[in-house]
Order: C-alpha cells, then sequence, then structure tokens
C-alpha cells in the first residue's frame, strides 16, 4: 500500500469540526483552496455542515459589503 493510500484513508475516518468547514467555506470562495483540503472536505465533511457554512459566510460577507458601503458613500 502507497502512503498516498494510507493518508487518504486516515483523513476519511477524522470528522473535521465546523469551523474548520467555515474556513474551507472561505478558501473556496475567493478561490484559494488547494487541492489537499477539498479532497479531505469532500472525504470526511458532511454536506449539512457546508451548507450552514456557506449561509453563514455569505450573509456576513453580504453584511460587510453594505457597511463598507455605507460608510464610503455619504
Amino acid at each position: 500500500m502507497s502512503d498516498r493510500e494510507e493518508t487518504s484513508k486516515d483523513v476519511e475516518k477524522v470528522k473535521i469540526p465546523f469551523w474548520r468547514m467555515l474556513l474551507s467555506v472561505m478558501q473556496a470562495s475567493f478561490g484559494v483552496q488547494n487541492k489537499a483540503n477539498k479532497e479531505r472536505d469532500f472525504a470526511s465533511g458532511s454536506i449539512a455542515g457546508f451548507v450552514v457554512a456557506a449561509l453563514i459566510f455569505t450573509a456576513i460577507f453580504i453584511a460587510v459589503l453594505v457597511t463598507v458601503v455605507r460608510l464610503v458613500l455619504p
């Protein structure tokens, strides 16, 4: 068995925490997610956790944009 196969099996056993899902959603939204993290997320993350993380990120992102626009425009 190769090292890559062993590490992929180890990754599948570990469930990632919610804060890691949120971080992964932020990285993916800005296009800086690497292949290893993407594979880990698909192997060990739950779809419900990623949906919730994406909704939270979207709400925060929109709130920040609205706040910045209100501060810039008189």
